[in-house]
């Protein structure tokens, strides 16, 4: 048996993730894997809702090389310290300009639903 909507959105709604890192892959078991090497990022959350939480306004990173590809992002805790979890970017751009930088999307989520 699987967790409510409701539960789901409990347990989002209890983690605090303040920063985003961009990845070129999949971020692994501990959100090192694949990362680029642009660094942390602060970014807010809105509430969680059918057992997803999404980025409450766009993240833009700097530093990128040019036309990176970018596939999946990590969230993260006090400034960077603990892992939370990660998630692939799976619409809108995933490519950074020719200036490196990439705008990971408002609504971007992070989601557990199965």
């Amino acid at each position: 048996m699987g967790f409510s909507v409701a539960a789901k959105n409990t347990m989002l709604d209890a983690l605090t993730a303040d920063r985003i890192r961009l990845h070129s892959g999949d971020p692994g078991s501990d959100g090192t894997a694949n990362a680029l090497g642009a660094g942390l990022s602060a970014a807010t959350f809105s509430a969680a809702a059918s057992g997803e939480r999404a980025l409450a306004s766009a993240v833009s990173v700097t530093g990128l090389s040019a036309s990176q590809s970018v596939t999946h992002f990590s969230v993260w805790q006090n400034s960077g310290t603990v892992f939370q979890g990660s998630g692939t970017i799976s619409s809108g751009d995933t490519t950074a300009n020719a200036s490196g930088e990439f705008d990971l999307a408002v609504g971007t989520k992070l989601d557990i639903n199965d």
